[in-house]
């Protein structure tokens, strides 16, 4: 990838709509192309024992977050300071990817990216690939079931151990 810092297209290139696969999801109001920087992931910054201290947001839906974990080991809470990329689902065949990328200042930042060239009015997806410290059992999978209903759905949003 380029030194280059990315740049996200307009706002007005997506949106927030009612989703087929679950809730809200985010669509594209134009054409994106393959490797375009769509949005940035936005929230505040917090620790992992904070963001269990915050969970779940909902306790009607407790499997459900905005947390976006980051590989220093803080947290990216998208329900508080968010914008639209938090609505962005989940699928096993996702047009997007997240890439983590280091500002001048050091700071790591979450963009999502097209994976492919994407239609106007098609919804966005990546994949969470969700990690937990816990065995991933049948109960845990089902906790974090998939909706995407793709080809090679693996079932869960729970990333392969």
């Amino acid at each position: 990838m380029s030194k280059k810092f990315p740049e996200s297209l307009s706002s007005d290139s997506i949106e927030v709509r009612d989703s087929t696969i679950h809730g809200r999801g985010v669509y594209s109001t134009k054409k994106i192309k393959k490797n375009d920087c769509i949005v940035e992931y936005l929230g505040q910054r917090i620790s992992w024992k904070e963001a269990l201290k915050r969970h779940p947001h909902d306790p009607l839906q407790p499997f459900h977050t905005f947390y976006f974990s980051l590989t220093n080991g803080k947290v990216i809470d998208g329900n508080v300071n968010g914008n639209i990329a938090k609505w962005i689902n989940h699928s096993c065949k996702p047009n997007c990817e997240t890439k983590e990328i280091k500002d001048k200042n050091n700071k790591l930042r979450v963009f999502i990216f097209a994976k492919r060239n994407i239609n106007k009015d098609d919804e966005l997806f990546y994949d969470y690939g969700l990690e937990l410290d816990a065995e991933h059992t049948k109960e845990e999978q089902l906790n974090y079931k998939c909706l995407c209903g793709k080809k090679n759905c693996r079932k869960t949003m729970l990333a392969n151990k």
